[in-house]
């Protein structure tokens, strides 16, 4: 993790009891009872109403956004936001907090070092099933840039053609889409090999998959193996959650939904403006994590759009963030097949569209 930050950089202390409370919190999907609070709404028509009104100059509210991993392209449009004074606009004085593979987003959002947090569809539903006061407010990415990756010229030409060769794939794959492989694809146990984010052991192994993300695996496989590998995007075998979603905490939305709403906007608008022109997000992203190449940020802008990650399906016309409870309900009904939980879990409190499926003029025009 870099050490350059803003120099808006809030500093949030949390009390011992708070992070006792919330420390048996793992990283993944394993998280630690509280209590819940309001249902979401389920309307997923657009709303007329104008944008809210920026706040006056220098009456900014400032805000923690925790991200998921190291600054990357796939974070371009909160960086783009910060970048090109968008949520300045917004009356919003906003730091992008990177994470990576020790920092726990949904113990520094219960805990109140975040107010909004980079999660995943998997994970907001599992917080449902252990009582964690966190609600999914947007959807930024409408599919799931994973990946599993093989070799060319091995008899390998689909994703069924994976069964029985061995996968690399890391831990919380076993909570997320290996069930689903295994439900849909017939993948079984012994196929399993640990990842530890290095393509090393793939490289080696000519009979092997691994997993990798859809913007950045490839290309470093590419890179260090001298080959062009072949890539399932798992979205398009039927692989449906919703991913970099916007969290926070219940309690923020039922007291502050208007700072919620100019958040999710701002955001969405840095989105958009990061497709336009993502070098200003881009310069920010290297001042956060130094090792982060122009190649690699390249790459990942193009495979974004090129797969239409971001904008697809429904985020063609109520536009990027969008959210249905028919998508979150589907996917909810692929974990009870796969044994994950319960049918009789209350899946929709998992998530509001309140803040979402505004149309893409709203977003655009105002």
């Amino acid at each position: 993790m870099s050490d350059l930050w803003y120099p808006s950089r809030r500093i949030v202390h949390l009390s011992r009891r708070r992070l006792l409370q919330y420390g048996a919190i793992t990283l993944g999907t394993s998280v630690l009872a509280a209590c819940t609070g309001n249902q979401p709404t389920t309307s997923t028509e657009p709303t007329p109403e104008a944008a809210p009104e920026p706040a006056a100059s220098g009456d900014l509210t400032p805000l923690t956004f925790g991200t998921n991993w190291y600054a990357q392209g796939e974070h371009g449009g909160y960086y783009q936001a910060v970048a090109t004074g968008i949520y300045e606009e917004y009356g919003l004085d906003v730091t992008v907090q990177m994470g990576g593979p020790q920092v726990n987003g949904t113990q520094l959002l219960m805990g109140g070092a975040i107010d909004f947090f980079m999660g995943y569809t998997s994970d907001a539903i599992a917080a449902v099933a252990e009582n964690i006061p966190k609600i999914t407010v947007a959807a930024i990415f409408q599919k799931d840039p994973q990946v599993l990756l093989a070799h060319p010229d091995t008899g390998v030409t689909s994703l069924e053609d994976l069964q029985g060769r061995p996968i690399f794939i890391s831990s919380a794959a076993n909570v997320t889409y290996w069930p689903f492989l295994e439900a849909k694809y017939g993948f079984t146990e012994d196929q399993k090999r640990p990842y530890n984010f290095n393509p090393g052991p793939f490289l080696a192994d000519t009979t092997s998959a691994q997993q990798g993300y859809l913007s950045s695996e490839p290309l470093k496989v590419s890179q260090e193996g001298g080959f062009e590998p072949l890539v399932f995007l798992l979205a398009d075998y039927g692989y449906n959650p919703y991913a970099t979603t916007i969290e926070t905490r219940r309690e923020l939305v039922d007291s502050d939904p208007d700072l919620v709403q100019r958040f999710v906007d701002a955001s969405i608008k840095g989105w958009y403006s990061y497709f336009e022109d993502p070098a200003p997000a881009n310069e920010l992203i290297k001042q956060d994590n130094p090792e982060m190449s122009d190649e690699q940020l390249a790459y990942s802008h193009e495979k974004m759009q090129e797969y239409g990650i971001v904008i697809s399906g429904d985020a063609e016309t109520l536009g990027i963030g969008a959210m249905t409870e028919e998508r979150w309900q589907t996917f909810f009904e692929s974990l009870v097949e796969a044994g994950i939980h319960d049918a009789d879990l209350d899946y929709t409190q998992a998530f509001t569209l309140d803040f979402v499926n505004k149309g893409t003029d709203y977003y655009l025009n105002s």
